[in-house]
C-alpha cells in the first residue's frame, strides 16, 4: 500500500511562523522581571493614553512617534498569561488557517496587521484616555473567524470537504450582502456577537480572567474580517454562480 506524502497537520507555515513568534515572545517575557516586562508594555502594548495630550502631558510614554504607529500592531504579540495565549493560537489555527490558504503568506500578514490595527482602533474610540494597556491577538484572530465565514460555508467548501485538496479555500465567495443570507452565516455570526458579549460582560463582574476582556476590539477585528475580506481576497467573487473580477467599488447588495 502507497503511503500518504501528505503531512498529519494540514497548517499553513504563516500560521505556524505567526503562532511560534507569539509563543517565542511569551517566552521570553516570563523570564523578566517585574520592572523589565513594564518596560516591554510601555514600548508594545497598545495604551489610549498615548493619543490623549492631557495623559501624554503627564506621563511620558517611550517610543515617540515610532510607538504610536508600531503598538497597533505590536500588541497582537503580546499576551496576558498561559491561557490567554493558548486560546488564542487554538483560533488562530482553527480560523487563520483556511484564511490563509486562501490568502498566501503575504496577504493574510497584512490582513493580520490591518485587522489588528482596526481593532486597537475601535477599542482606542470607545476609551480614549484610558491607561491601562491592551494586549493580545483576540482582534485579528476575530478578524480571521470573519473573514472564514465569508466562504468556508459555501457549498463544496472547507467545511463540507475535509480532504487535503486546497481547492476547497479558493472557491468564489459570494457578496458579503448575499453571504449574510446564508443560514448557516447568520448563525455564526450571530452566536460569535452573543458569546463575546457573554464573555465579555462575565468576566468584568466574575473575575473569570487576570486582565479584563476588551471585548470592544473584538467586535472592532471581526467587522473588519468582514468588510475587508473582499480587497485581500484574491479570488475573483461571484453573483448568482457568475464570477466577477474584485474591484474597488462599495460591497454589491
Amino acid at each position: 500500500m502507497q503511503r500518504s506524502s501528505e503531512p498529519i497537520f494540514n497548517v499553513p507555515p504563516v500560521i505556524l511562523w505567526l503562532s511560534a513568534a507569539m509563543a517565542l515572545v511569551h517566552g521570553v517575557r516570563a523570564f523578566l522581571t517585574h520592572d523589565q516586562n513594564i518596560q516591554v508594555l510601555l514600548w508594545f502594548s497598545f495604551i489610549p493614553a498615548r493619543y490623549d495630550p492631557d495623559v501624554a502631558a503627564i506621563i511620558k510614554f517611550p517610543g515617540g512617534i515610532g510607538a504610536d504607529i508600531w503598538t497597533f500592531v505590536t500588541y497582537a504579540f503580546l499576551h496576558a498569561e498561559i491561557v490567554h495565549i493558548s486560546v488564542n493560537l487554538v483560533w488562530l489555527l482553527a480560523f487563520g488557517s483556511p484564511v490563509a490558504w486562501r490568502f498566501g503568506t503575504w496577504r493574510f500578514l497584512a490582513f493580520f496587521a490591518v485587522s489588528a490595527a482596526v481593532s486597537a482602533a475601535a477599542y482606542l474610540l470607545l476609551h480614549p484616555g484610558e491607561t491601562a494597556p491592551v494586549i493580545g491577538a483576540s482582534g485579528a484572530i476575530s478578524a480571521a473567524m470573519a473573514a472564514a465565514c465569508r466562504f468556508v460555508f459555501a457549498d463544496g467548501g472547507p467545511m463540507f470537504l475535509r480532504g487535503r485538496d486546497r481547492g476547497v479555500y479558493r472557491l468564489p465567495a459570494l457578496p458579503l450582502l448575499q453571504s449574510l443570507k446564508n443560514r448557516q452565516v447568520i448563525v455564526f455570526v450571530g452566536a460569535w456577537f452573543l458569546f463575546n458579549l457573554l464573555f465579555g460582560v462575565s468576566s468584568v463582574s466574575s473575575g473569570i480572567t487576570e486582565s479584563p476582556v476588551a471585548w470592544e476590539a473584538h467586535v472592532g477585528g471581526f467587522l473588519a474580517g468582514l468588510f475587508l475580506f473582499r480587497f485581500f481576497d484574491p479570488v475573483p467573487r461571484t453573483v448568482a454562480g457568475v464570477p466577477l473580477a474584485p474591484s474597488n467599488e462599495d460591497e454589491e447588495t
